[in-house]
């Protein structure tokens, strides 16, 4: 029998290959970076940079300005934050050479540059907003505001309140000590000298640890917060903070964004180390207001004009006043504002399953507090947590205050697939239990059951349903499709650059699928 042998193909890793590239081919009409190059050159006031230099009779030559803010925005659009992972781009990808010119800027250049990039990103931003207006993609007809939670680069074990790491820095040099005595009293014993390594080694991570907490102490001060009440810094960046999502607790910022809803513009935007939202509606409306009358044809009255929308991470009394005061066509939901739809009365939701798999695996679930209930001062009726209806069962005064109390009614409670977070006991025979306390006795309408009323009309669910389409797919272009998962840089400044930066990559964006750019 005859056997077969295969051929290849003849290779040789000794040949060599002429290829002519011409870096302007490379950067095709069209695509994201032919818009970004055309705008950087032609749209964007670059002398913000020019107060940088002094080489203008000594020094070595610069690399323009021009050229590193082009590869940084493209290597964002990529999921690239690294400025070393840039600097390789820019030697191996043809587009990063074709933007850059190969001039081939060593990754110190680009990581001084994007950290310096906070003194000049918001006139920068402002000029592509005002190329976005130019090609007619901002409509001024409603604008959502919302947050976007990331972590930053420092980890939550590292924070707490100034107490908090005082007690933690004195637990460290106690165990510390006691280790060193241990130390001294086994040297005189023959021992394992890998023993005796990994105890030494452990004994001067610790002192590292008690030494950073110490630096820290000495040189921060304490952070408060929106009350004045001292809340958790961090060792690493006290300008990030704890904050709860959807994912559990991270350590991070806020993205905070004002989207215009006709082509998804971001107009105007900023990062906060919080993760409450209340404090935040006010610089966005002032802030929205700003950046138009920056234009050459200035709206200056794009606030009264416009419909804002907000989540309720925005709801408060004090916002409310704000919105009605100044003359805003607001819809701003608060937290009931689902179970009051009467659309939502027969759904479950996602937190009530989650709720209901949580206490089948045995998880501790937090109970309802009286703001989960849903109580109207003005009817002087109240709906539970689950919306059903509750009875009123006293009215008058407790220690001399005026006191509403209402009761569930205990066939629904029994049934109800949230008693676990609304009973003391699971098989309490009564129902639960709400009281509250009217001011003065007179329940009298504020600004947030004005609101309440206002989104609950049929003309306020139908604005209001505009938000999530608006806003959210904006954060989902950011986080899936550019890759930003977290902030790499440290600082409440450096990182509200970053992230206006990757909003200017948004927009960008949007001018090369929705703007005309001339070919």
């Amino acid at each position: 029998m005859v056997q077969r042998i295969a051929r290849y193909k003849h290779y040789d890793y000794n040949q060599t290959k002429m290829i002519p590239l011409r870096f302007a081919d490379q950067i095709q009409p069209g695509t994201f970076e032919y818009t970004l190059n055309h705008v950087v050159d032609n749209d964007l006031n670059m002398s913000l940079f020019e107060s940088r230099y002094r080489n203008d009779y000594n020094g070595a030559p610069a690399y323009d300005p021009a050229i590193l803010l082009k590869i940084v925005l493209f290597a964002y659009s990529r999921g690239i934050t690294s400025s070393r992972k840039i600097a390789q781009a820019c030697r191996e990808n043809v587009l990063f050479m074709a933007l850059s010119a190969d001039s081939q800027p060593h990754h110190s250049t680009i990581a001084e540059f994007i950290t310096r990039m906070d003194d000049v990103i918001a006139p920068l931003f402002t000029q592509i907003l005002m190329v976005c207006d130019g090609m007619n993609l901002i409509g001024r007809e409603m604008f959502a505001i919302d947050g976007c939670k990331m972590p930053s680069n420092a980890s939550k074990e590292w924070s707490g309140t100034r107490a908090e790491l005082n007690r933690k820095q004195i637990k460290i040099d106690r165990a510390v000590e006691r280790m060193l005595k241990s130390h001294q009293h086994t040297d005189a014993i023959d021992q394992q000298p890998e023993i005796t390594e990994r105890e030494v080694a452990q004994i001067k991570k610790l002192e590292e640890v008690s030494a950073k907490i110490k630096k820290h102490l000495a040189t921060e001060p304490e952070r408060l917060g929106q009350r004045g009440r001292p809340v958790k810094g961090n060792i690493t960046d006290n300008d990030s903070a704890k904050m709860k999502t959807a994912k559990g607790v991270i350590q991070g910022y806020n993205g905070v964004a004002a989207v215009d809803s006709k082509h998804q513009i971001i107009v105007h935007a900023e990062a906060y180390g919080a993760g409450q939202e209340q404090h935040t509606l006010r610089p966005r409306l002032f802030g929205i207001r700003r950046q138009f009358r920056a234009f050459n044809k200035p709206d200056t009255q794009i606030l009264k004009t416009a419909q804002i929308t907000a989540d309720s991470g925005f709801h408060s009394e004090a916002n409310m006043k704000m919105i009605y005061r100044l003359g805003i066509d607001g819809y701003i939901a608060d937290n009931q504002f689902r179970k009051r739809d009467p659309r939502f009365i027969d759904s479950t939701t996602y937190k009530e399953q989650q709720a209901k798999r949580r206490k089948e695996r045995g998880y501790r679930i937090s109970r309802f507090i009286p703001a989960d209930f849903d109580y109207d001062p003005v009817t002087e009726t109240c709906r539970c947590p689950a919306g059903n209806a509750m009875w009123m069962n006293l009215k008058g005064k407790i220690e001399g205050r005026d006191v509403i109390r209402f009761q569930g009614y205990r066939k629904q409670c029994r049934v109800c697939p949230l008693n676990g977070q609304c009973l003391r006991k699971p098989n309490q025979q009564e129902g639960r239990q709400v009281s509250f306390y009217p001011k003065n006795g007179k329940p009298e309408s504020n600004f947030m059951d004005r609101m309440k009323e206002k989104i609950d009309s049929p003309m306020g669910r139908h604005v209001y349903s505009k938000r999530l389409g608006t806003v959210e797919p904006v954060f989902g272009n950011l986080e899936t499709n550019k890759g930003l998962k977290r902030f790499s840089l440290r600082g409440k400044d450096k990182v509200n650059a970053q992230w206006l930066m990757y909003c200017m990559v948004h927009n960008i964006e949007k001018i090369s699928t929705q703007g005309k750019i001339r070919h």
